[in-house]
């Protein structure tokens, strides 16, 4: 067992019948990429978050955001020191390794874009002064995509900052009577081990980085990308930054799966997930009533990487 199945099989022990969105947040961190989970409350997004924090020895903060959150609260302020005679910078919630960022869509715009700019920098700026944040560094956003109601959703541009969204669902049957099991006399997180340091974490996501692709692997990534701007339900397509998150997160794909170069199942594998959320469908699409992540699996399946070789 490589750490990586490590990793997932410590997480499982909370996250029960969910292999498929571990490996797939896992994969992000080690990307060093970005999550949204876009799914119903009580489903377990902030033990997931809670089970990497302790499982990879990251720091963890959780921000929960409603519509009198600012941006200070996010990036940190400075205050005067009369002993000192100087201004002193007081973290914000960023200041940590991994950040769940509850319900990002309850907050106002001016905050949302303060987060969304420390994802992309890796730096805050704080009265001319740039902070950087600790490394690793990921931000696992949530959101509930039932109800509008006081909500302010994130736009288009700030949705492509995100590596992946995924979405957690209801447990299958049997996963909810283990959960209930598990859950009579004691709390399962209060078991996990903690299976690597951040140290070891940094070091994977240099390997990640070195893993090797290849001029076809390139090609099928343009064209699968250029296929979801010549698509007649989308009037949006992927963007050149979303196009780099598909070679990213098929390069961690790849790690994951003990390999040192991808191979185009790497791309089938996340290929939706990457690339769904960055979309803008054709009102035709809406009244078909068809999702993007449905079209990004008719794109899939219709471009053969064989033929684009």
């Amino acid at each position: 067992m490589n750490q990586t199945e490590s990793l997932v099989t410590e997480i499982q022990k909370v996250i029960v019948g969910k292999e498929e969105v571990i490996q797939n947040v896992l994969m992000a961190i080690l990307a060093r990429g970005h999550i949204l989970l876009e799914d119903i409350p009580g489903v377990g997004k902030t033990t997931l978050a809670l089970a990497f924090s302790k499982v990879l020895g990251m720091d963890y903060k959780r921000i929960q955001f409603t519509p009198d959150v600012i941006p200070s609260d996010v990036v940190g302020f400075t205050v005067y020191d009369k002993k000192t005679d100087s201004f002193i910078y007081k973290p914000g919630a960023v200041m940590c390794n991994l950040l769940l960022a509850d319900e990002i869509n309850r907050t106002s715009s001016k905050t949302q874009a303060a987060l969304l700019e420390v994802m992309e920098e890796g730096s805050v700026t704080v009265d001319g002064k740039t902070y950087p944040v600790p490394q690793p560094f990921t931000v696992l956003s949530t959101q509930n995509p039932f109800g509008s109601a006081g909500t302010q959703m994130l736009p288009q541009s700030q949705l492509d900052r995100f590596m992946v969204k995924l979405s957690m669902g209801y447990p299958d049957f049997d996963s909810q009577v283990n959960i209930l099991r598990d859950r009579q006399n004691e709390q399962p997180l209060d078991s996990l081990r903690q299976a690597a340091s951040k140290e070891d974490i940094v070091n994977m996501q240099q390997e990640v980085a070195r893993v090797t692709v290849k001029d076809n692997i390139l090609r099928y990534i343009t064209t699968l990308v250029e296929n979801t701007r010549k698509h007649e339900l989308i009037q949006l397509g992927v963007s050149p930054r979303g196009a780099l998150a598909i070679n990213n997160m098929a390069k961690a794909a790849a790690y994951v799966s003990g390999r040192e170069y991808v191979i185009p199942e790497d791309i089938v594998r996340i290929f939706t997930n990457v690339c769904a959320h960055r979309v803008i469908l054709h009102p035709r699409a809406k009244v078909a009533n068809t999702t993007a992540e449905e079209i990004m699996e008719e794109i899939v399946k219709e471009t053969k990487a064989a033929e684009v070789a």
